[in-house]
């Protein structure tokens, strides 16, 4: 249970460093937990999930750099603030300690007004940072209410370089895909897949629709992006429903893609020469976890290569034609590779209905995007 008071986790290999801190911070309305060990100041941090950590550079088996880096992998600690207190004091430590992860650094011997005023300029930020996503999760719990948002077509965002073909069960379908400009040749591409096939589902997308066009933006990486989303939909999602999305931000004039999938069908990344490469980076399921963690994948493009995000529907056949998604995925690939040589928009439409037969009953959505550098 979340504690009004802020929490503050101290490591420091040295007890009198700890007793100093602890007296500072305990006189001004903090409570502390502490640490002498890094591994021990891991498995704190995951029991009592503090509101701020002051980290020790130098400790012994593991130091606190390691520390931070293990902190920041773990879903339920990454987003936990660290201040480095240390006795280093040249550029090179402290570029060392923001570099894998940390917010601030503090020199040893530390002055108290210094410390508190860090601590709560940090704690202020990470308070707002809470704050801003309740406010999301209430305004957009009205927008579910609403109709399900335009979707974005190539001709309205033709520099984009992308072409779809969406085909919902219903009216209005489960299924979500999106196209935002993100800086001058800077592009990203979502689709993404609500569970379940009834009407409900698609009011959802609405949120989808504001909640990418909020959280997109240059200086925050697509999983960040999608750890903020996440924390806005557990709070908005009810009923068991969940969401899998795929993320693509293509950076046109550094040739550059990345990707980030969060549980989410495999992408096909179709070369201008042929070659096909299926892409496969790990990422959590989004609306059921408050905290998800997202393997970031960039890859080198060049002009002409085309990538191809789509929902599960378009993998897993049709009638009695269903197959494994594996299976669904080969064929995916092939058809994508077989159809190279014709412009994007004709692909995507010879490529889809290669996949889904005219005249048989589907049971699921389908979104099949495709981008090209």
């Amino acid at each position: 249970m979340k504690h009004a008071t802020p929490c503050i986790l101290i490591v420091d290999d040295e007890p009198l460093n700890i007793r100093l801190l602890e007296a500072v911070l305990s006189k001004n309305g903090y409570r502390t937990i502490s640490a002498t060990r890094g591994p021990e100041a891991r498995a704190l941090a995951l029991e009592h999930e503090p509101d701020l950590i002051l980290l020790d550079v130098l400790m012994p088996e593991e130091d606190g750099y390691a520390t931070c880096e293990r902190l920041k992998q773990e879903p339920r600690t990454s987003d936990i603030p660290v201040i480095f207190i240390s006795a280093l004091t040249d550029t090179t430590s402290k570029v060392r300690g923001l570099e894998v992860g940390g917010v601030d650094f503090v020199s040893k011997p530390f002055e108290k007004a210094e410390v508190l005023a860090r601590v709560k300029v940090h704690l202020k930020l990470r308070f707002t940072y809470r704050a801003l996503i309740e406010a999301q999760a209430q305004r957009l719990a009205q927008v579910q209410d609403a109709q399900q948002a335009l979707l974005v077509q190539p001709a309205d965002l033709p520099e984009a370089g992308f072409a779809v073909h969406f085909e919902p069960v219903l009216e209005a379908g489960g299924d979500f895909y999106d196209v935002l400009p993100v800086g001058e040749t800077v592009f990203d591409y979502i689709v993404a897949d609500v569970s379940g096939h009834d009407l409900g589902t698609a009011y959802i997308t609405s949120a989808l629709k504001a909640l990418f066009s909020q959280n997109c933006n240059q200086v925050t990486s697509p999983a960040e992006s999608l750890v903020m989303i996440n924390r806005v939909l557990c709070r908005i999602l009810t009923g068991g429903t969940h969401i899998t999305a795929g993320f693509a931000r293509l950076d046109r004039t550094r040739g550059v893609l990345h990707y980030v999938n969060a549980a989410h069908p495999a992408p096909v990344l179709v070369r201008a020469g042929g070659e096909v490469e299926i892409l496969r980076p790990s990422g959590d399921i989004l609306g059921v976890f408050d905290s998800v963690w997202f393997e970031p994948l960039s890859i080198q493009v060049r002009s002409g290569d085309r990538l191809f995000i789509y929902t599960d529907g378009l993998i897993e056949g049709f009638g009695e034609a269903k197959m494994a998604r594996e299976q669904g995925l080969d064929r995916l690939a092939s058809v994508c590779a077989a159809h190279g040589g014709l412009p994007l928009a004709a692909a995507v439409e010879a490529i889809h209905s290669s996949l889904v037969p005219p005249g048989v009953p589907k049971g699921d959505d389908t979104i099949l995007l495709a981008l090209e550098a």
